[in-house]
């Protein structure tokens, strides 16, 4: 039974929400380090403007990226990128 269809069992139905999980922690455990073009994350820091990761998350760089582990995603598409791998590495932002 989803939890959005009435319950069969009565003459009315009832609706059933699902709670929501919250998380008291800070989410750094979701958090990654992800690869953007070195003069965006420039631009962003003088601006405050949010840029865009090769995964295409989008935000504001604000953390010291070294603390987190490289995005899957964007080593991925890095990762397949001519001129790609460990020569030339792109720069993380946070």
């Amino acid at each position: 039974m989803s939890t959005l269809e009435p319950e069969r069992s009565g003459s009315t139905g009832t609706l059933v929400e699902p709670v929501p999980q919250l998380s008291h922690g800070d989410g750094d455990h979701e958090r990654f380090a992800h690869y953007v073009k070195r003069d965006k994350i420039m631009d962003s820091a003088l601006s405050g403007s949010p840029v865009v990761a090769l995964c295409g998350k989008v935000w504001v760089p604000g953390r010291d990226p070294k603390k987190y582990p490289v995005c899957p995603m964007c080593k991925e598409i890095f990762d397949g990128l001519d001129g790609g791998g460990d020569k030339g590495k792109g720069d993380q932002g946070k």
